[in-house]
């Protein structure tokens, strides 16, 4: 028998972004949240359409902070302003959220090319702009690139750093990495 409760429903995305964090999005299978579980797949499919609706839910806090990010960043009255929101942003987003990016560590690209994610690809090559406050040049685009990624990657890596020792650490590798947009 299929046990179904109020928690069937949060417990469904913590196995899910379980399931994620050790094999991947790729990797896992409605099978394998639903066993994890503890009740059939039908059952997961009566709570989410699919595995790609799961994923989106798990996601959608750390979306929408990412296209609030957005919003400041195209308020900003010019690119030092913009070049400084977007660092400071981007690091409270990747600290804040860090255990929902490492559950796409090394599949990000790949998801972005699903149609519910597809504002996110155009949203981070805004965020790369306003980071490099050079966007004409490559290497100011480069290296904003590196550093998006690496920052994500760091924080996936550095789960058990306090947050605030993480985000001063990471903020200041931006300073120092980025050449201040005029």
């Amino acid at each position: 028998m299929v046990r179904s409760t109020p928690q069937t429903h949060g417990d469904i995305l913590a196995a899910a972004s379980r399931r994620f964090a050790v094999t991947g999005y790729r990797g896992t299978s409605l099978q394998d949240i639903a066993g994890e579980v503890g009740c059939s797949k039908a059952a997961v499919l009566y709570h989410f359409a699919n595995k790609e609706a799961i994923l989106t839910e798990l996601m959608a806090p750390a979306i929408g902070v990412l296209r609030s990010l957005d919003d400041q960043i195209a308020a900003q009255p010019d690119p030092a302003s913009a070049q400084r929101v977007a660092a400071e942003g981007f690091v409270d987003l990747a600290v804040r959220f860090r255990s929902e990016i490492a559950l796409l560590r090394g599949e990000f690209p790949e998801l972005l090319q699903q149609p519910v994610f597809a504002h996110i690809q155009l949203i981070s090559e805004r965020l790369i702009d306003a980071l490099a406050g050079h966007p004409e040049r490559p290497s100011a685009r480069i290296t904003a690139l590196v550093l998006l990624a690496g920052i994500a990657e760091t924080c996936g890596q550095f789960a058990d750093v306090p947050d605030k020792e993480l985000g001063d650490a990471l903020l200041a590798l931006l300073r120092r990495a980025l050449e201040p947009a005029h």
